[in-house]
């Protein structure tokens, strides 16, 4: 390999690449990292592309594109890794209170469940207290998940009808629940 990252062709896959590694491992754990914020990830993915570029050596087409086709192959794993990270961060569910765990396991205890409980009759109390349409809007709204073009096709009333009936329903609701507590 020459200084700006050509492969000699007469090189096998072993020898180029660990002249690629020589010269260029650094340079990527830094791209990666960068796209990462964490060096050890970066470290993984880095590895990862020359473990790919061993195995498909033999398929590249221009060996002096080796070093451009490595740092692809960085940036598109990063981005990869950042995506599963997204998705693992959404399907986790949020931290239980020591307190609140039996050998790793979430138990409520007693109090909590009652309060939820006070809690859930106090706010179905209140809304039954509203005027029917903006009871309605907010069931349809917060317990159905209908958007408000779906509640204004299902109630046959405008779009507008429906954000001033929720609008004053939540109003209501607020005052009621401040009232009450």
């Amino acid at each position: 390999m020459d200084a700006i990252g050509r492969v000699d062709p007469k090189q096998d896959a072993d020898e180029a690449l660990v002249a690629l590694y020589t010269s260029h491992y650094r340079s990527l754990v830094r791209i990666a990292a960068l796209l990462l914020h964490d060096t050890a990830a970066a470290e993984d993915v880095v590895q990862d592309a020359f473990v790919a570029m061993h195995g498909s050596w033999r398929r590249l087409k221009d060996p002096d594109k080796a070093l451009a086709y490595l740092r692809q192959a960085v940036v598109n794993r990063a981005r990869s890794r950042l995506r599963h990270l997204k998705v693992v961060d959404r399907k986790t569910p949020p931290p239980v209170p020591e307190s609140a765990q039996i050998h790793g396991a979430y138990v409520p205890s007693a109090e909590h469940g009652a309060l939820n409980a006070l809690e859930r009759q106090h706010v179905l109390t209140a809304l039954r207290s509203l005027p029917h349409r903006q009871r309605e809007v907010l069931v349809l709204r917060y317990y159905a998940d209908l958007s408000e073009a779906q509640i204004a096709e299902a109630m046959g009333i405008s779009p507008g009808a429906v954000k001033s009936h929720a609008s004053r329903g939540i109003a209501a609701l607020r005052q009621t629940m401040e009232r009450s507590s």
